[in-house]
């Protein structure tokens, strides 16, 4: 099982670099890294509240679950 990360999916629809994304949620570009690489083990609904909130999105079109047969 796994979660798919598709935030550089939503930076490229919003036509948004990482940098602005992190300058305007507060976090580092170290940690939105992580998170865009699929390398997180957690993030704060507090983060993904504020990532909705810029990108104007919904955390569905951040997220996605994917069992091992679709993998």
């Amino acid at each position: 099982m796994a979660i798919i990360v598709n935030l550089d999916v939503m930076l490229a629809k919003r036509k948004m670099q990482s940098k602005e994304l992190a300058e305007q949620i507060g976090i580092t570009l170290a940690n939105l890294s992580v998170l865009k690489t699929g390398k997180a083990r957690a993030i704060r609904f507090s983060t993904l509240e504020a990532i909705c909130k810029v990108l104007d999105c919904q955390p569905a079109d951040i997220l996605e679950y994917k069992n091992d047969e679709e993998l």
